[in-house]
């Protein structure tokens, strides 16, 4: 039977409906840069600032008493061509990192011949496309000649945190983490010598000092953290990025700008940065547009930027799609004649 071409270079045929499943260690065994990451993360922000994909607000079912999360994610990616959903659950959240249970899966559509691509485990993707954006954050809006960062938090985003901002800011010479587990302390020393050999890791202990030294803070912990940096204890022109937990709410109220990946997504998952009224600050701009050079990220060398990363599904697509590329050239995967 006649082959045609997928956008991105994979090939199916014209009546093919079979779906190529991807399993963990399917994903686990494909190489991929972190320089490959962030280009195809930022080719996302650009494709959506230009108003060629679409990354509708997410959904989201919590129970009354917290025991366990879940999202529903569509997007679509214009330049890919492509459409996927991603679904996210974790359960167990009052109990101990070891203890709790996650499962995220991307399935992805060509959008030029309607036919599926690939379903994936999303747990790699997630991994690397989170401290990829707040490795662009830190590109885009840290001041000039920063030369110091911070980590706080040693889970899955904490892991590869100082590695992506050494790819985006190679200047970077003290790099600090403050984290509680012992095991978490060793994984992030761990990637950190995979990538960078030569780069040595501090480990604090004295937050408030930390921070006060850090010209970019990027708060990755957990919810259960006794990490809470106050905005008070940051420099004058620092950088502090919210990806989990380990900031408090006055670094964003106090800040001189807030920059979102996303503001809608913000007053959905941010809550617990409101103030005592009970609000969340407004964004002065999205960091997609900021990409785009169509809005102000920093606009002083002396300014104290709050940036709240929640991911896009369109940056999750966009690195989904890449795998699956990726996978599909190599013959990984099963494929599973779901439709027939």
């Amino acid at each position: 039977m006649t082959r045609i071409d997928r956008p991105g270079g994979t090939t199916v045929t014209p009546d093919d409906k079979t779906l190529r499943v991807l399993s963990t260690s399917d994903v686990a065994g494909i190489d991929i840069t972190l320089t490959d990451v962030v280009s195809v993360v930022e080719q996302a922000y650009r494709t959506l600032a230009d108003g060629r994909s679409d990354n509708p607000r997410k959904l989201t079912v919590k129970p009354e008493d917290g025991h366990s999360v879940a999202y529903a994610m569509l997007g679509r990616d214009g330049v890919r061509g492509v459409v996927a959903i991603k679904t996210s659950y974790k359960y167990g959240l009052h109990e101990d990192r070891d203890k709790q249970h996650y499962y995220t899966t991307l399935t992805l559509y060509d959008d030029e011949t309607g036919l599926p691509v690939a379903m994936l485990d999303c747990g790699r993707i997630g991994a690397l496309r989170t401290p990829a954006v707040s490795a662009l954050l830190a590109r885009e809006l840290a001041a000039p000649d920063s030369r110091s960062a911070l980590v706080i938090g040693t889970g899955t985003q904490g892991r590869l945190a100082l590695p992506f901002l050494l790819t985006t800011l190679p200047d970077l010479e003290r790099l600090m983490l403050f984290g509680t587990h012992p095991d978490g302390i060793r994984a992030v020393r761990e990637q950190l010598h995979a990538h960078f050999p030569d780069r040595e890791l501090e480990i604090v202990t004295d937050l408030r000092a930390a921070a006060a030294d850090a010209d970019v803070v990027l708060a990755t912990a957990g919810p259960g953290t006794p990490a809470s940096v106050e905005a008070e204890w940051l420099g004058p022109s620092a950088l502090s990025v919210l990806i989990g937990y380990g900031i408090a709410p006055s670094t964003l109220h106090t800040a001189d700008r807030v920059i979102a990946t996303s503001e809608a997504q913000m007053r959905v998952t941010g809550t617990d940065m409101a103030g005592a009224d009970g609000e969340l600050r407004a964004v002065h701009a999205e960091f997609p547009e900021v990409l785009a050079g169509r809005a102000e990220g920093r606009t002083d060398p002396g300014q104290r930027i709050f940036a709240y990363n929640s991911g896009l599904v369109v940056t999750d697509i966009a690195l989904g799609h890449r795998f699956a590329q990726l996978a599909l050239a190599q013959g990984l995967g099963t494929a599973v004649p779901l439709w027939t």
